[in-house]
């Protein structure tokens, strides 16, 4: 019975060995820069052959680093390094750009296309507009995929633009009306393998869908956008005032 408990001691032993064996080292792999804030990390079958430990092991090691602050999880996303989700606040018309330099990460826009073509049917609807620009775009913040952004324009109204001048400024500095304000709708949804593969999520993972229309002084719609941020990067926030006669939330509503 002896030699019994002591080879199941020692094994015991040496899987807590282990797994600190290995939350040290993807601890130091995340501080050097490997892996940075909001990456994904490898799956725990590909962490298992990586360090021939079961999966058990390296996810007890995954544990302890969540313990410790340095890795989360997400249902659908599997283990990424920790980051406070980037805020970004409803109460304003403002750009993404505006807000991530507001919480001090640095912003970047990557232009994938530029062209005029016929309208989509929902941005024909909406627009009014038989052809428009599309303009499809990825930001990043502090380098890493943040949003999938695309954004439609009236022919008219983007006729002098060039991919230089989207690359450079937003939309609502380059659209030759005076804007009034936008209508933003936001819900859940899944990463599709295009959105997937530019942010660095599982497809089907959860993401947040955005529809932007923004309107010109007049009310008349002059711009339409979809955004796409990956759920685990981005929070919005809106400061609701306390009216006396209600306190419902009337901006909610059911999806058919």
């Amino acid at each position: 019975m002896r030699q019994v408990h002591d080879s199941g001691s020692q094994t015991g032993n040496r899987r807590r060995i282990r797994y600190r064996e290995i939350a040290s080292d993807l601890a130091e792999r995340v501080g050097q820069g490997e892996f940075s804030a909001g990456q994904l990390l490898p799956s725990e079958s590909e962490l298992s052959a990586a360090y021939s430990a079961s999966r058990v092991t390296v996810r007890r090691a995954l544990e302890v680093l969540r313990d410790d602050g340095l890795v989360d999880s997400r249902q659908g996303f599997g283990w990424f390094v920790a980051a406070d989700p980037v805020r970004q606040t409803l109460g304003r018309l403002g750009t993404i750009e505006s807000q991530l330099e507001a919480t001090g990460n640095t912003s970047e826009r990557r232009i994938l296309d530029f062209r005029f073509v016929p309208s989509p049917p929902t941005v024909a609807q909406v627009l009014g507009a038989e052809t428009v620009l599309e303009v499809r775009r990825l930001n990043l913040a502090d380098g890493r995929p943040f949003a999938r952004i695309t954004v439609w324009c009236p022919e008219d109204l983007g006729a002098n633009l060039s991919r230089a001048d989207v690359e450079q400024s937003p939309f609502y500095e380059l659209v030759p009306v005076e804007l009034g304000g936008a209508r933003q709708t936001i819900g859940a949804a899944a990463a599709e393998a295009d959105d997937a593969e530019l942010l660095g999520v599982p497809a089907g993972s959860p993401v947040l869908g955005c529809r932007r229309v923004t309107s010109d002084r007049d009310g008349k719609p002059v711009l339409m956008s979809e955004h796409i941020y990956p759920a685990h990067l981005t929070e919005f926030v809106v400061d609701i005032p306390r009216v006396e006669s209600s306190l419902g939330a009337s901006g909610l509503r059911l999806v058919e």
